[in-house]
């Protein structure tokens, strides 16, 4: 058992040398290989950057949503506790925040100058609740049960230009999602595809290999390897350029959106994580790609 465990090891150990012998031996078409990984992959990562970061800018959009409801003149403070309680058991409301007609009206005077603060002395305003639901979506469907409590003047939420935001968002997600989904099958096809010309170069060796009585997993393994060193390097500039680009673009960015109601993603961990996911792209249709464009040439 020793002695076979060793010899799988050896196996092992010749295989990753033959893979990186391979690489060395057949320059140009490595070279070419891992151009065609190199470019796929740089547009794939620019491309995730994007509509990952305007994915986050749609759910800040969609957070700042909320609820202002108008409480009676006429409710006093057991009726406005009473009405707290009753939004706040409603399915769907994720918060509650109570803000009193002179906090309102302070509010109003630090936006738009002190010749407001004259109505200091007859506050025409009202007390407000600001509610936000659990699901920015449902916003509506949560404000027409809110304004058919007791004690609510008026119930806002942006009707008719909520949910022209929303039908907007949802549209771009799902295009978002349709073109990422379609730039990693041209970035598999393109990425294979050069790899199979890479092989076909040298079915003469595989069929050598063949003739010598080489099994189809002795033979394939080499080439899978050389198919994952190949994903491997192809990976190594687009994760470089996609970290110090958008290092730089959050640096220029992000001191500009301070305060605003959406940001762009911070740099870490996100970086780390599309840096991840090109690696993985890489190394996985590296991988692929040498998998099927051996098998057709194993029928000696």
């Amino acid at each position: 058992m020793e002695v076979t465990t060793v010899m799988k090891f050896s196996t092992v150990g010749r295989h990753i040398r033959e893979s990186v012998k391979s690489i060395g031996r057949n320059g140009w078409m490595t070279f070419a290989s891992v151009s065609a990984v190199t470019v796929t992959l740089l547009l794939v990562g620019v491309f995730m950057v994007i509509m990952m970061n305007l994915n986050k800018v749609a759910d800040d959009l969609e957070n700042d949503v909320e609820i202002k409801v108008l409480i009676d003149l006429q409710a006093d403070a057991t009726a406005e506790e009473t009405l707290q309680q009753q939004i706040k058991g409603m399915p769907g409301v994720e918060s509650i925040k109570y803000s009193s007609k002179e906090h309102e009206l302070n509010g109003l005077i630090k936006d738009f100058g002190d010749d407001l603060s004259l109505f200091k002395q007859s506050n025409p305003l009202r007390n407000v609740l600001y509610v936000k639901a659990e699901n920015p979506q449902q916003t509506a469907k949560v404000a027409k049960k809110i304004d058919a409590l007791d004690n609510t003047y008026e119930v806002l939420y942006g009707k008719g230009k909520i949910e022209k935001l929303f039908h907007f968002l949802n549209i771009s997600r799902n295009v978002g999602i349709v073109l990422i989904i379609a730039l990693l099958l041209t970035a598999t096809f393109l990425i294979s595809n050069t790899i199979k010309i890479t092989i076909t170069a040298r079915r003469k060796e595989i069929e050598i290999m063949k003739l010598v009585g080489a099994t189809n997993w002795f033979v394939r393994i080499p080439f899978v390897l050389e198919g994952m060193w190949l994903g491997l390097l192809g990976s190594i500039i687009p994760m470089t350029a996609v970290s110090i680009l958008y290092a730089q673009l959050h640096k220029a960015v992000a001191p500009r959106l301070q305060g605003e109601i959406f940001q762009i993603l911070d740099v870490m961990p996100f970086i780390f994580e599309i840096d991840l996911l090109i690696l993985l792209m890489g190394v996985v249709i590296g991988v692929w790609g040498s998998f099927m464009s051996v098998r057709k040439f194993l029928k000696v």
